[in-house]
């Protein structure tokens, strides 16, 4: 069994780009029937998240399953074959598995170390095994990949120096306007990221907090927390005519200020600043408004910029947890290795002892009368000789399946061997240690 990985983030494609392939939790039940329906994938894992929609899979045929993976991906964002060379990255086995290790410690995040990702990862895969898409293979791989974002983030404490997106929105805002006293926010989206973006902004002086969100109830209660407003979704766009400053992180899949609404009351402010952060993908603030004297409109990828006085620590901590990676990496590699080499060596052997036990029938009956000393002489003859032949690829092969590119040497021996290779009854997980199994 292989394991594929296919996706785009916040390194390969910009936000405009990535909104296109964002899937809605709504959207993922279907999602995965289209892919399982393929019979190529055997099963699958998607993170989305506002950096990053990946696809993990496991197949049979590592090229139709990376086929399988690219024409969904290309007909669900509507890309074309160069945006998918572009933007969209194919990893199988060894480096696929990295990724995740990378992605789950916080190592492959925009901001250096971030929290988030692992409760991320761990959402992603209860919602796969809910909805049964997740086999044997990957419910080792995310449940030993939450262990190792567990013991990175322990031992390294690489998260304690870290910004969480809402408290790095924050920062930009500093950054562009200075002090945020006395100013006053509008928070679109009653999540827990607009709660922490106006927890910060209000730690930093900010006065006035008003919250909007598409549940008016949700909206007043964020703001009973915050002693702050609440308003309904309604009336979202004239609350822009007094903000200085604004965070939209909602779950929209589309623009929630919109242009034709918000132009007119954005321009009665007569250039009087106002600065609109999106932290939300798909965008929820149309761009095209930042035409409007006095606008300034800064989405998730601006929060690239940011880099904060713990930056070195934090640069520290990832050394060390590249290394918690690789020694992980090496023992679940080496596992996995031998889910595609075992059968392949058992297949062989097989192939062998058919050829042997063929080629020697052929032989007595050409012979004709032999006593049973000499048939027993013969049969040992052809057993030897087979299994001298075939006695190096499988010693090889067992050395090899400890690389990291061990299950290419077993697909290439099934290839020239046109095995016939039995994978059912090697994919139960046995004697594998993840770890702490505490969830």
């Amino acid at each position: 069994m292989y394991i594929l990985l296919a996706g785009l983030n916040h390194r390969t494609a910009p936000v405009e780009i990535r909104e296109k392939l964002i899937i809605a939790e709504p959207e993922l039940g279907n999602v995965y029937q289209c892919l399982l329906a393929k019979g190529e994938i055997e099963g699958a894992v998607i993170l989305t998240t506002c950096n990053r929609t990946e696809i993990y899979a496991t197949t049979r045929n590592i090229e139709k399953g990376q086929k399988v993976l690219l024409e969904f991906l290309k007909d669900y964002a509507g890309f074309d074959d160069w945006a998918i060379n572009q933007y969209i990255y194919l990893s199988n086995c060894y480096e696929a598995i990295l990724h995740l290790f990378r992605v789950v410690s916080g190592l492959d995040s925009m901001i250096l170390g971030e929290a988030e990702i692992l409760g991320q990862v761990k959402d992603a895969y209860q919602f796969a095994m809910d909805a049964k898409t997740s086999d044997s293979v990957l419910n080792t791989l995310f449940q030993k990949a939450i262990y190792i974002g567990k013991k990175v983030r322990t031992e390294t404490e690489i998260d304690k120096y870290s910004l969480s997106v809402g408290n790095a929105a924050v920062k930009l805002a500093e950054s562009s306007l200075g002090s945020l006293t006395d100013k006053a926010v509008l928070v679109i989206g009653a999540g827990k990221m607009g709660e922490i973006s106006a927890r910060s902004l209000m730690a930093n002086g900010v006065k006035t907090v008003i919250v909007s969100n598409r549940s008016y109830d949700k909206a007043v209660d964020m703001a009973r927390e915050l002693n702050g407003r609440a308003v309904r979704f309604d009336q979202l766009d004239e609350e822009l005519a007094a903000a200085d400053i604004v965070i939209s992180c909602t779950g929209a899949s589309h623009y929630v200020v919109r242009g034709d609404k918000a132009w007119h009351i954005l321009e009665s402010r007569r250039g009087k600043p106002i600065l609109m952060i999106d932290i939300a993908v798909p965008r929820d603030i149309d761009p095209g408004l930042q035409q409007i004297d006095g606008v300034q409109i800064l989405d998730i990828d601006d929060l690239k910029g940011i880099v904060d006085a713990n930056f070195e620590q934090r640069l520290k901590a990832s050394a060390a947890a590249e290394v918690i990676i690789k020694q992980e990496l090496e023992v679940f590699n080496q596992w996995l290795a031998s889910l595609c080499v075992v059968p392949v060596i058992t297949a062989l052997k097989d192939h062998g002892e058919m050829i042997t036990n063929i080629e020697v029938k052929k032989a007595l009956n050409k012979l004709g009368e032999v006593t049973q000393q000499e048939e027993k002489i013969i049969n040992s003859m052809a057993h030897a000789i087979v299994n001298q032949l075939l006695h190096s690829p499988i010693v090889n092969l067992k050395q090899m399946a400890t690389c990291s590119d061990g299950h290419s040497y077993a697909e290439m021996v099934k290839n020239l061997f046109a095995l016939d290779v039995n994978l059912e009854e090697h994919t139960e997980y046995e004697n594998f240690k993840i770890g702490n199994q505490g969830q």
